[in-house]
Order: C-alpha cells, then structure tokens, then sequence
C-alpha cells in the first residue's frame, strides 16, 4: 500500500512538473505573440491594434476573451480577398486601458477615434459577440462612418420572459471568472488537459459538434482556446463584458441606415440566437441567417458564413473600391 502510495506520489509530482515546464513555455510564447501590435494615440485615448491586407477597410471587433489577435483570427481571411483588416482591442484587453466611461457608447466612439487616426473615413464593421453592442453602436452613432455592419453570434438585447437576461452564460462560466481566469498557468490547464470543459463553457459551444468536425474546423477552435492565452492580460477587459452585457438594453435599432448582416446558430452556448434574430427584424432590410447547430463558434459553417459575409461586403463595399 504505501509502496503504491508512493509511486502515485511520484507520478503527480513529475506530471506536475513537466505541465509546468510545458505552460510556462506556451504562455511566453503568447505573451510574445501578442506583443506584436500597433498602439494608436487618439482622441480617445491609446488603442492597440493590427492589420492586414489592403483595400477597403473591415474594422473587427472582437468578442470577450479577445483582442486585436483574436479580430484577426475571425475576419483576417478578409485580408486575402482584398480588403484591409483593422482590428483593435477593446477596453481592457491587452494593451488598451479601461476608461473611466467603458460603456457600449464609449467604445463605439473609441471605434471612431482609431478610424480617424489611420485616415479611414468609411468602414465595414464585423462585431463578433461581446463586441455585438459596440458595433451596434458605432452604426447607430456613427452611421456616415459605417458603410455595411455584420454581427456574428451577437451578445445584443432580445425581450425575454419575466424579464430574464437578453444573454446567457453556459454552466460553469461563473465559477471559472474565480478561477481559471485569474491565472494563466490555471487556464493553460484548462485548455490542454480539461479541453472539452473549455469548449463546452469558455467557447460556449458543443463538445460532441467539435469531436465530428473536420480538421480544419478542429484546428480553429483550438486556434480560439490558445489565443485567450495570455489570459490575465485580458481579465480586465472580461470582467468590463460582463457589466455591458449583464445590463444590455435595447438600442435603436430602427435607425441604423447601413446594410446589415446577422449570423447565429440555435444551440450557441450563450443564447446569441434569439437577440440575433430580434435585431435582424427591427434593422431595416437586415438580412438574418440562422443556423440549427453550430454553437458560439458555428461549428460546420466555416464555409457558408465565410461566403455569406464575403457576397455581403462585395455587394456594400465592393473590393478594390477606394
């Protein structure tokens, strides 16, 4: 028995050691990943961001958990079809500070700012999540300024029952703000050996969808899990999320004069499926397209939603256009 005990022991302490070894090495390299951007002095403060290609500007707002890295990973492919990606950090997200006014608003303007600092004049926004109400924002605040806005599994407001919350967090989110996402090296964790937990609650999408999906998709939503890394550089910019979209109210939304697209699928782990559908009805001529299955990454749709949004900005913004 304590023979056994002490080979147990053991194990634990090796395998201890050598997860260690392992997340020390893969947050440095995240840490410099990430490092990698631009910071723009403007108007309404410093914004960090990154770019790609060349042509009309995409300007894309990442979701909770991101910043510029993960603006890219979502709508850089853009880049290849001759347009010029721009995406920033949202407050508290790596290296853009959170200002005393951290409101949807505030952010929109901010948008506006970093436009008018990199001489764009005109800009397709894409808001992917808990960049949904920013985005909103900014064609409702800014609408000379938005030439064609597409929400991706929006965290926007939809009337609920009894007054419930617009969006919700899957099960175990909560818990994980005290936690995982306090600490890199716990999110490391959670990423590597407790993978699918991740995907079911972070990613907010359906483990048994992934477990079938192509390899493609497989290597994306692995891309989403490494790319929260490092993950206390971006707390700030969570916790910032959480009081927006707790409190979500309804915008607007009659008065947004830009084409519009909106994307979500049924089984989206934080219930993006109904607000999406509720903006899309009352943005006039929006174009709504839901999907049954997918979750908040619309898994299976890499494809379908790439060409949606492509045919989108080349009928709103044509590529090549000045």
């Amino acid at each position: 028995m304590l023979r056994a005990l002490l080979i147990a022991a053991v194990a634990i302490a090796v395998l201890s050691a050598v997860a260690f070894i392992l997340s020390r090495r893969d947050i440095a390299r995240e840490r410099a990943r990430v490092a990698q951007s631009s910071i723009a002095t403007t108007r309404c403060g410093p914004i960090e961001f990154g770019s790609i290609g060349r042509g009309p500007v995409v300007l894309s707002i990442h979701g909770a958990g991101g910043g510029w890295d993960q603006g890219l990973d979502l709508a850089g492919w853009l880049g290849r079809k001759e347009y010029r990606v721009v995406a920033m950090s949202r407050f508290g997200y790596l290296r853009t500070p959170v200002p005393p006014d951290a409101s949807a608003e505030a952010q929109a303007d901010a948008h506006a700012c970093l436009l008018d600092e990199l001489g764009v004049s005109r800009a397709a926004v894409i808001g992917v999540s808990a960049g949904g109400p920013s985005a909103l924002q900014f064609a409702i605040r800014h609408p000379d300024r938005c030439a064609a806005l597409v929400l991706m599994v929006p965290g926007v407001y939809a009337p609920r029952p009894g007054g419930a919350p617009s969006v919700k967090s899957p099960s175990g989110v909560p818990a994980l703000f005290d936690t995982a996402l306090r600490s890199d090296f716990l999110f490391w964790i959670l990423t590597r050996p407790l993978r699918p937990v991740a995907i079911g609650t972070i990613l907010g999408t359906p483990t048994e969808l992934v477990a079938r999906a192509s390899e493609s998709e497989k290597a994306r939503v692995d891309l989403m899990l490494r790319h929260i890394l490092p993950v206390t550089l971006r707390r700030r910019g969570l916790v910032n999320d959480a009081a927006v979209i707790s409190s979500i109210r309804r915008y607007d939304l009659e008065a947004i004069s830009a084409p519009t697209l909106v994307i979500s699928a049924a089984d989206c782990g934080y219930g993006t499926y109904e607000p999406a559908r509720y903006t899309a009805e009352h943005v006039r001529g929006a174009r709504f397209v839901g999907f049954p299955t997918g979750g908040h990454l619309l898994v299976g749709h890499e494809d379908e939603v790439e060409a949606e949004i492509l045919a989108f900005l080349q009928h709103a913004m044509p590529a090549g256009a000045d």
